[in-house]
């Protein structure tokens, strides 16, 4: 393989100002010209919450007066452990960190009803504990009706050492469930699913943890927030309450905020900072994004509009006609497409609500299956007892040359109505291989990651060889995405066949289950539609957008 990093350019795979469409944000002040994104940053992908939460854990630590930490949540659990050991609790971490000086903010999501099946009660003691402490954690009820804050990110600055700033970016929550590992035995502090996923839900996730001048980009997203003069509430029942309370419902304000950290040595990733912010209340709240931003929709259009070998996914949700035309069309186009994705087994709920998410699942699905005609496979996971593990990352690798981790779903509610963040990255690093294919360090990396768990290939870097030549000599023959479409599809087939006769013999390898396109009843489906459309996967898009059905 030959470097092409001096042919390499980001231009074609990530949005221009222009293209992000939304002249209310100062994202991109201070990147000169058209540019979108920042240079110089080192990007690892942070595979599973018990990996995640150390790195925090050791991170937040580390922390001395003076630092700046800010994060947002959508559901928070004051007691859960970062680490599993007493005194690694959330609060308790952030509570301690505020003590010694450092600046703690938060944003956490007020949620709705709990008896709804939501998290109000949860994200209230997080906030009131860490208010308690000091921190200013405030709850943000500023969404469309039934909406969330689905952003997921933290950012920790420290005062007069700029290169050891970070940020995390991506689908895990500092709550409850998150805190598992490879072996996927669940979070010992779990939280309840649908009954197939047991006790303590087997839980995959992802996170990016970035470092570099793009920790400047995600630290203007949460101000930009913070900053927001609307009312935290317009609920006079919330607000009444949050006086008796005594919570703190006024952002300080912040010190100014620092010039973005220094390039990263040796840092070749390019970052680009995605988001979803619906059209709120007819584009008179979000003054930093009048009548929305749909930059997260509009990155995965113009990535799989350039996708040519193979779009690899793991997502919580892949719903809707809007999310499966995008695959039809870039599958349509050309033939030697291939698409994989990784789902959930079973939706995460049973009951009224199960129907609406596999009408969802299957608008998206059908419509992709027909167009690909067998260059097209979902797949759901387990671990080695057989329990279905819950899917909750939201990665995206389109030709190992671009590579999305964020909190934001493969549905019309997260490119719409929610608020999301997405981090997306090409490698400057990019080599040409022997067919002539062009591939990313970063993307390629993820993706044989991904699919080193998923068809169980342990690697560790020897002592001679450092963890990418060992990664690649285990799974050469998934480097090819041809090849590791096949060998998905083996794998699933073998462990298939295992299950189907009854489980006798060694259990094959992998965790790979084959999965269909849910077939619903017509009046089923008829009566689950309303709900899909106006409770699952609303759109948030101004009427003007709705009409010309774009982003």
């Amino acid at each position: 393989m030959s470097s092409m990093e001096d042919e390499w350019t980001p231009t074609g795979w990530l949005l221009t100002k222009g293209e992000r469409d939304n002249h209310s944000t100062r994202i991109d002040a201070q990147h000169p010209g058209e540019q979108a994104w920042s240079e110089g940053n080192l990007v690892r992908a942070l595979v599973h919450g018990a990996t995640y939460f150390a790195e925090l854990y050791e991170r937040l630590e580390a922390t001395r007066a003076g630092d700046l930490v800010l994060f947002t949540d959508w559901q928070g659990d004051a007691d859960e452990r970062l680490t599993g050991e007493p005194g690694s609790e959330v609060a308790e971490v952030l509570g301690r960190a505020d003590e010694r000086g450092v600046d703690v903010r938060g944003l956490v999501w007020r949620s709705h009803w709990e008896k709804l099946g939501f998290t109000a009660r949860q994200n209230r003691r997080l906030g009131q504990q860490l208010q308690q402490r000091g921190a200013e954690a405030l709850l943000d009820m500023r969404v469309r009706t039934g909406g969330s804050h689905h952003q997921k990110f933290v950012v920790i600055r420290h005062r007069g050492e700029p290169s050891r700033d970070i940020a995390f970016v991506g689908g895990i929550d500092l709550c409850h469930s998150r805190r598992d590992d490879a072996d996927h035995h669940g979070d010992p502090q779990a939280m309840d699913l649908a009954k197939e996923y047991g006790p303590t839900p087997p839980w995959h996730d992802v996170m990016a943890a970035i470092q570099g001048p793009a920790v400047f980009d995600v630290e203007t997203v949460f101000r930009e927030r913070w900053e927001d003069p609307t009312p935290l509430s317009r609920n006079p029942v919330r607000m009444f309450m949050d006086r008796v309370r005594d919570l703190d419902t006024s952002p300080d304000p912040l010190p100014a905020q620092a010039p973005p950290p220094p390039p990263v040595e040796g840092g070749t990733h390019v970052v680009q900072i995605l988001r979803t912010y619906p059209n709120l209340r007819h584009g008179r709240d979000y003054p930093f994004a009048r009548g929305g931003e749909r930059s997260v929709a509009r990155g995965y259009v113009k990535a799989l509009g350039q996708a040519q070998r193979l779009v690899y996914v793991e997502d919580q949700y892949l719903w809707g006609d809007h999310v499966g035309d995008l695959f039809t069309e870039a599958l349509r186009r050309d033939p030697g497409l291939h698409v994989i994705a990784v789902v959930p087994l079973h939706p995460d709920l049973a009951g009224l609500s199960r129907p609406p998410q596999l009408l969802g699942r299957r608008r998206a699905m059908a419509e992709m299956t027909k167009a690909g005609r067998g260059r097209v496979a979902f797949y759901g996971l387990e671990n080695h007892a057989g329990t279905p593990v819950y899917v909750h990352a939201k990665v995206c690798v389109v030709d190992d040359l671009w590579v999305s981790v964020g909190s934001d779903n493969f549905n019309r509610r997260s490119w719409t109505h929610d608020s999301e963040l997405s981090a997306t990255v090409v490698d400057r690093a990019v080599h040409r291989d022997e067919d002539g294919g062009m591939h990313g360090a970063y993307p390629l990396r993820l993706r044989l990651s991904l699919a080193a768990e998923h068809l169980d290939r342990p690697f560790d870097a020897r002592v001679d060889e450092d963890e990418d030549a060992s990664l690649l000599r285990v799974m050469a023959d998934c480097v090819d995405p041809a090849g590791m479409f096949e060998q998905y599809a083996a794998t699933a087939r073998a462990l298939d066949a295992w299950h189907e006769g009854g489980c006798r013999g060694p259990r094959p390898p992998g965790r790979l289950r084959s999965l269909q396109t849910p077939r619903l009843r017509p009046l089923a489906a008829a009566l689950a539609l309303p709900s899909y459309l106006a409770l699952h996967d609303p759109d948030g898009r101004p009427r003007p957008l709705r009409r010309r059905d774009t982003f």
